[in-house]
């Protein structure tokens, strides 16, 4: 897949993720000022995304816009978390998913499929550990299903996945590196699992959505690679 058609997706998936995130937000009673934020957002992917763009113009363009909107409002107890989750999605959408696309333009489609793969396996193994073996939660305030020998069955299996695929999709890198990338990685992948539970535990929702029968919305699909892909 060309890098421009791997970034076409990535916006169209950051903006079904936003309508998501926005909708948890007011859930939790923060309104998100959804034109400003999703387009920041969306400006911050493309910045990352790719070579030439620079980052900081997003960043001053979107602290600029959404203090604008903040004025206009006027003072309330809703103003500054109002415009603190206005800014939230650019950082926890807009930047993994415009790295992934930078991942693919900087070192091929085999890193991102490294990189997908990693993630796959470790949530697949997470979920059969926890079934299986699991007895201890890792954080039973936030997630009451995940457990620690999941997450220690989804370490063991991320990590063998990235070494052994490894030799095939990057043969240049040494088995130690691909090892502690992969524990890198499937680290990554858990807080942000664990990340996307808090917001949804503090809204009160079960799932982001109900676009995909059976496994929630666009977010709680992506929410490890979110934190692994950068």
């Amino acid at each position: 897949m060309p890098t421009p058609a791997l970034f076409a997706i990535a916006e169209i998936v950051l903006v079904a993720a936003f309508v998501e995130l926005a909708s948890l937000f007011e859930q939790a009673g923060v309104a998100v000022p959804r034109t400003a934020s999703g387009t920041v957002a969306c400006a911050m992917c493309a910045a990352i995304a790719w070579p030439g763009l620079r980052l900081e113009p997003v960043l001053i363009g979107g602290v600029l816009l959404l203090s604008i909107i903040a004025l206009a409002a006027g003072p309330g107890p809703a103003t500054i978390p109002r415009f603190g989750a206005g800014l939230v999605p650019a950082l926890y959408l807009g930047l993994p998913l415009g790295s992934l696309v930078a991942v693919h333009r900087s070192f091929g489609r085999d890193a991102v499929l490294l990189l997908v793969a990693t993630i796959v396996v470790s949530d697949t193994l997470q979920y059969y550990s926890g079934r299986l073996v699991g007895r201890h939660l890792l954080a039973s305030s936030i997630s009451p299903k995940k457990t620690i020998e999941g997450a220690v069955g989804g370490l063991v299996g991320g990590v063998t996945a990235i070494t052994v695929a490894g030799e095939w999709w990057m043969p240049t890198a040494s088995v130690l590196t691909l090892a502690l990338v992969g524990g890198v990685l499937v680290a990554a992948g858990i807080a942000g699992d664990l990340f996307e539970s808090l917001i949804k535990r503090s809204a009160g929702a079960k799932d982001s959505s109900r676009l995909i029968p059976g496994h929630g919305g666009v977010l709680d699909r992506i929410d490890a690679l979110l934190f692994a892909a950068p």
